[in-house]
């Protein structure tokens, strides 16, 4: 059974992974910000008395399902928005508004780097999460659970509802599309 002291320590050492991982997926700040906060208030709420080594399996499959649930309510909502949002409008006026353009990448670098690796290595990050969010949903989970939360592929599966084969595969495929996407734009790592 975890403490609260655990749960809180959990929490706070997950939630910078966990905000990165709903931006990928919605693309709006303050939705991810909000699919977050309700999956760590879920996880306290309903999963607070579980061993603290099942808190990371248990969080990641929550968030997963609040991205989901987001895209389901999205869905509904924007098609009766569309519906009343058509009535006396123009159809050529567009918003031309791309979420990405705000996201930047975490300053991770060391302070002895200098002006170049700095920008050099923003510039990675920024190709690297642009690439990141053009893959197919099922891959970018897949990813980003096995190598940004660093998940086993068994805890990947279960998080995903998915088969050990499936994962692996999933993986694969984004990593390869990845270099590739990376290989075009001149990146080699």
């Amino acid at each position: 059974m975890a403490s609260a002291q655990e749960l809180s320590d959990f929490l706070s050492s997950v939630e910078q992974r966990a905000f990165k991982q709903a931006v990928y997926a919605v693309r709006d700040d303050d939705a991810a910000l909000d699919i977050v906060q309700d999956a760590m208030i879920k996880l306290a709420e309903k999963y607070g008395d579980r061993p603290a080594a099942e808190l990371p399996l248990v969080f990641t499959r929550i968030l997963q399902n609040r991205i989901h649930d987001w895209f389901r309510r999205q869905k509904v909502r924007n098609t009766w928005v569309t519906l009343f949002s058509n009535i006396g409008k123009k159809a050529d006026e567009s918003d031309d508004f791309d979420p990405l353009e705000s996201l930047s990448a975490p300053d991770d670098s060391e302070i002895h780097q200098d002006g170049a690796q700095k920008l050099e290595k923003s510039q990675l990050l920024q190709a690297l999460e642009s690439e990141i969010s053009k893959l197919p949903v099922r891959q970018r989970e897949a990813f980003l659970m096995r190598y940004w939360d660093e998940l086993s592929i068994t805890e990947t599966a279960l998080a995903m509802s998915c088969s050990e084969g499936s994962v692996k595969t999933h993986c694969s495929r984004a990593t390869q599309t990845l270099a590739k996407a990376l290989k075009l734009k001149g990146i080699t790592l």
